[in-house]
């Protein structure tokens, strides 16, 4: 839609697909209030609000020419971007420079903010850096051995070194590497040092992760000692929601929370807001562990925090960062390895969730080698890239139809296994390649009636149902009961049959995007991909994908739309990544 209101080089970038009524509304209306004309700045403005709209907390001035991909949709245009950006540093509506007094905007080293998130990313500078230069916390790190029994090198051990002795740190790792397995052990070694015992918090982003989180901690409870009354919560909760804002909380930097160590799952999932209102409430003494995979995708608000703490720049020291006591643990880290350690970052590299295979292929698209993500693809195997889908609606009708049959039977127990025996998983929500259209084309293969909820469809949770305990992205299926049909959605005890009519939030789960998916696991995954054209295929897109799977992948789609996944990373920008004037290079 071309926004009324636009002309000159406003309405030039709106008919390319570049700038939606959105970016346009908002630069006008910051132009009014300033009383700024100068099209150069309207078009910075209508950008600013662009980049949020696309994930990154600002926009590079001198390289978004490069950056911006048009709507795929829209007329091609060409068009003629500022050569010269120097009107902003005389705009009534941008302040130039990190001291200066505050304006809706604000120039900062080439990098335009929106103010609000200008000083979210400063509140996150700071936070990290006020506590890597505290002295770090004393920890004694006796009972490693005993913890961690097996010989060097061993990264999780290095993980739980490095972590128990800072106050901030990042355990990251694809899918299946041990990241609660070390946290539950973390969690041990620190409550056996002197003195009282530390309050613990577990949090996720999300009302399923965090569900998942406290599954995961209490599985490891009893092999290491720890306290059976450990919960998960939702950032949220924990924080506090407050009826009256959507960004503030009850526990802030004048009210906060009275943890002594926070373990945060999914960290790549958390916004930099987010972020920026968990890092003002923690105590200065408390310790705060994120883990997460950085590679998989980003939050779906503005910030990547989990890729910029990883990829940040380090400070520069006479020691590598490896505490001596796991000295042989750290012999075999590379350099990159080590400048992450000193930032208190560790990677755990082996997964025990997929074999050889899915993980060379999840190593391959992580590293953008498209040649060797199409050599393995083509083996055979347990891997596969296919032009059709026939062989995709052959599986999924297959399952389909075990799935009614268990469901018809009243059997939740076998549904649920079925329930994880395979998943369609999609880019795009709507159109041919989305998850709506190939609901409804799964439901006409497998015999359903539009709109009916019979035994045997999958369902998933679209939005957290407190009075059910169910959270958002929990998926469970249709089965019939001796008091009509039910709901039934996995729990530790067993299966948990919901009425129908108690459900408020719920679609068909056939098919979900790669977006749902993150943090469920299928033993067969089928991804299927769209035009090379679409600005959704990207790297990180396919890579979340393909380690959904525990046993076999098939991606369905072109080699040109493969080669376009692997070779579009997503990068948000941010200057988080940067070091600030003064500091280290």
């Amino acid at each position: 839609m071309i926004p009324v209101r636009a002309d000159g080089v406003l309405r030039q970038f709106a008919e390319a697909g570049v700038l939606t009524a959105a970016d346009v509304h908002v630069a006008l209306r910051l132009a009014r209030l300033g009383g700024e004309q100068h099209e150069t700045v309207l078009l910075a403005a209508a950008l600013a609000v662009r980049g949020v709209r696309a994930g990154s907390v600002c926009v590079e001035l001198a390289t978004v020419a490069d950056s911006v991909v048009p709507e795929e949709d829209a007329e091609p245009i060409e068009l003629t971007w500022p050569q010269d950006w120097s009107p902003l540093h005389d705009s009534s509506v941008v302040a130039v420079g990190a001291d200066a007094p505050w304006r809706p905007l604000r120039l900062v080293d080439g990098l335009l903010y929106l103010d609000r998130y200008w000083q979210q990313e400063q509140q996150v500078r700071r936070s990290l850096d006020e506590r890597a230069a505290r002295p770090a916390p004393t920890v004694n790190l006796a009972s490693l051995p005993t913890l961690f029994a097996g010989p060097a090198p061993d990264l999780q051990r290095l993980a739980t070194a490095v972590a128990a002795g800072r106050w901030i740190s990042v355990i990251t790792g694809g899918p299946g590497t041990g990241k609660t397995h070390t946290v539950a052990r973390l969690l041990r070694l620190l409550l056996d040092q002197p003195g009282p015992p530390p309050r613990v918090a577990l949090a996720a982003p999300t009302g399923k992760a965090a569900a998942r989180l406290q599954e995961s901690v209490l599985e490891q409870a009893a092999a290491v000692g720890l306290p059976l009354d450990l919960t998960a919560q939702t950032l949220h909760r924990l924080l506090g929601w407050r009826p009256d804002s959507r960004s503030r909380f009850r526990h802030d930097a004048t009210n906060r929370l009275p943890f002594d160590i926070v373990v945060v799952d999914e960290s790549s999932m958390v916004s930099l807001t987010m972020m920026a209102r968990l890092l003002e409430a923690l105590r200065p003494t408390a310790r705060l562990v994120l883990m997460g995979d950085p590679d998989q995708l980003t939050p779906v608000d503005a910030g990547a925090v989990l890729s910029d703490l990883v990829h940040r720049p380090a400070p520069p020291a006479a020691a590598d960062g490896v505490p001596a006591e796991t000295s042989a643990d750290g012999a075999g880290l590379d350099d990159e390895d080590r400048r992450q350690l000193r930032n208190g970052v560790v990677r755990l590299r082996v997964s025990q969730r997929y074999g050889a295979n899915i993980a060379g292929l999840a190593e391959a698209v992580r590293t953008g080698d498209a040649d060797r993500v199409l050599e393995l693809l083509d083996a055979g195997e347990d891997l596969a890239l296919d032009p059709s889908t026939t062989a995709v609606e052959e599986q999924i009708r297959a399952v389909a139809d075990e799935m009614r049959s268990a469901a018809e039977a009243g059997d939740a127990d076998r549904c649920l296994v079925l329930l994880g025996r395979h998943r369609l998983l999609c880019a795009h929500r709507h159109g041919p390649f989305g998850v709506s259209a190939w609901n409804d084309r799964i439901g006409r293969l497998t015999g359903a009636a539009a709109g009916e909820w019979a035994p045997g469809l999958p369902l998933i949770v679209t939005a957290n149902d407190y009075e059910n305990k169910l959270w958002n992205g929990d998926t469970g299926v249709v089965v019939r009961t001796p008091e009509g049909p039910r709901a039934a959605f996995p729990r530790g005890a067993g299966p948990a049959p919901v009425p129908l009519s108690r459900l408020s939030a719920v679609s068909p789960a056939h098919a979900l995007t790669v977006h749902r998916s993150q943090g469920s696991q299928f033993e067969a995954v089928t991804a299927l991909l769209p035009p090379a054209t679409s600005t959704l295929l990207t790297r990180e897109l396919l890579y979340t994908a393909v380690t959904r799977a525990s046993r076999s992948v098939r991606v369905v789609g072109s080699e040109e739309a493969v080669r376009a996944a692997v070779g579009r990373q997503v990068v948000r920008a941010s200057g988080l990544r940067r070091p600030q004037p003064g500091e280290w290079p």
